[in-house]
């Protein structure tokens, strides 16, 4: 009689193991990775400003800040014009 002794991925522990989060984006709710980070977020920076809690992130800090559970986010676009 032979047995199986692979585990299934459903049952595999990973250092990998990712797990959602719930923040506000704009004042809406969404849930993202809990891995996401700000870039991934809000991939260009190009007018657009964005807030974390009331902080302003500055751009060259979007890839290493990421996001935690509740976290509000504020993003803005700058337009020219009247």
């Amino acid at each position: 009689m032979s047995t199986d002794h692979t585990m299934s991925t459903d049952h595999a522990m990973s250092t990998d193991a990712t797990s959602s989060i719930d923040i506000t984006l704009n004042g809406q709710p969404r849930v993202v990775d809990d891995r996401t980070t700000l870039h991934e977020l809000v991939p260009s920076a190009q007018g657009v400003a964005v807030a974390v809690n009331g902080a302003v992130v500055p751009a060259s800090s979007w890839r290493s800040t990421r996001l935690s559970p509740g976290d509000v986010v504020e993003v803005v676009t700058a337009y020219q014009g009247g």
